[in-house]
């Protein structure tokens, strides 16, 4: 663990951080494409919004980085694909990092890069190909000063859940967050618990590295809030959200509610009388 120069580019609004998640083409999920059909639109939307960071893959990283903005938001680069996102699992899953990862990610400017660690019942073949990612990509971003996010993700059965359904028992997310420590994670990127007022438990066995916690789809309004003010409470260093920005009707002003309760402090009640 270490205190890269990066990560200050990351954190550099009191500590804390709201990161938007714009990658979701690089699953090739129809479905994930929703509010963000025109996306060099959505990229100037959230630039105007003024997020600490949006999250994109290699191929659409350009967008954010070509924009002549000394202060537009950072970038946190993409670096896997998976096929684990669809209705039914395919017969041959995969994880996929693309080449030289970390040099991409120092040639376009990124403040980091996030990759997968995921677990599927009964899949561990797939659970050790996200481990020969990370261990490869820690290992580039290491040479190169490049902080490593990586994102632990506990899938519920495929049969029960049908679909990309996130499992939020601390049992399960606990472990696999402190495996992603020991594997060199620089910040983490978790799902929150169920009930989240166990996240403080992921807090603490991440032992001091910083945590971020994922919106996972659609929400109302005020439960988005209303779970984005408590897990503040609960010592996370930020927010991971993409559906619930970029599928918003007015995502400039969700962006604007969520930045005003993570760097803020203010009420549910206050954030949502902006949107």
């Amino acid at each position: 663990m270490q205190n890269l120069p990066r990560m200050n580019r990351l954190f550099e609004n009191n500590g804390k951080c709201l990161d938007v998640a714009v990658d979701h083409g690089f699953f090739n999920e129809n479905s994930f494409l929703s509010g963000i059909e025109d996306l060099p639109a959505t990229i100037e939307k959230l630039v105007e919004a003024g997020p600490d960071a949006i999250q994109l893959p290699p191929g659409t990283a350009s967008l954010l980085q070509f924009i002549p903005n000394r202060k537009k938001p950072a970038l946190v680069l993409r670096t896997d694909t998976a096929n684990v996102y669809g209705k039914e699992l395919p017969h041959q899953l995969f994880s996929i990092m693309i080449e030289r990862a970390a040099e991409k990610a120092a040639m376009l400017d990124a403040v980091c890069v996030c990759v997968n660690l995921l677990f599927l019942p009964g899949q561990p073949e797939l659970h050790g190909k996200c481990i020969k990612n990370i261990v490869r990509l820690k290992a580039e971003c290491e040479r190169l000063g490049l902080p490593v996010m990586i994102e632990p993700l506990v899938f519920r059965p495929n049969s029960q859940a049908g679909g990309y359904l996130v499992d939020g028992d601390p049992a399960k997310i606990i472990p696999l967050v402190r495996q992603a420590v020991e594997l060199g994670a620089d910040l983490i990127k978790a799902d929150p618990t169920s009930p989240v007022e166990e996240f403080y438990r992921v807090v603490e066995i991440a032992a001091g590295v910083p945590v971020l916690v994922r919106g996972g789809g659609r929400a109302p309004d005020e439960d988005l809030l209303s779970r984005t003010w408590a897990l503040m409470r609960l010592g996370i260093a930020g927010i991971v959200y993409g559906r619930n920005v970029i599928q918003h009707p007015e995502p400039i002003k969700m962006v604007r509610a969520l930045m005003s309760i993570v760097h803020n402090d203010v009420s549910v009640v206050e954030a949502l009388a902006n949107l």
